[in-house]
């Protein structure tokens, strides 16, 4: 039986041009610190910027009585996420899977970041396709706006 896919979308203007947010992306270190949502701190594991490369990050849950357990043990999620495509300037395609034993985080799930000019600097969203049922749309929402708002704040905007 095949469960129903679900996408889920979010956007935000980035007041920085398309080529700072762009390489917000590729810099493994500034990955790490923006890309987390709030409440979770990153580990990067391994980082390879091209096509076919990709990443692996540990997302660790800050607060120990956080309101749902890890994908990957109780207070952490490792996803391993491929770039498909890399578009300098203009978008992102990857794709990842969550570490988990849980079938609820099976699959993998296809994430595209456009970067688009608007006025006062770039509209960045991101649509993900294929969500893993077991994440809540409310929290992925709310882990998507965090992590927009924390790419706002680490380019300067």
């Amino acid at each position: 039986m095949r469960t129903v896919s679900r996408t889920d979308r979010a956007s935000r203007l980035i007041k920085a041009p398309a080529s700072q947010v762009y390489r917000a992306f590729i810099d493994p270190a500034a990955l790490v610190r923006w890309l987390p949502p709030e409440g979770m701190t990153g580990e990067m594991l391994a980082f390879d910027a091209r096509p076919g490369g990709g990443y692996r990050m540990a997302l660790h849950h800050e607060d120990a009585e956080h309101a749902t357990p890890g994908k990957t043990s109780e207070h952490s999620d490792v996803v391993e996420t491929r770039f498909v495509s890399l578009n300098p300037g203009r978008g992102i395609v990857q794709s990842a899977v969550f570490d988990s034993e849980d079938p609820a985080f099976a699959g993998t799930m296809r994430m595209t970041w456009t970067f688009e000019p608007a006025e006062g600097g770039t509209r960045v969203a991101i649509t993900c396709e294929d969500v893993p049922q077991g994440i809540r749309k409310q929290d992925h929402l709310q882990g998507l706006k965090s992590s927009l708002a924390n790419l706002a704040a680490f380019v300067g905007g």
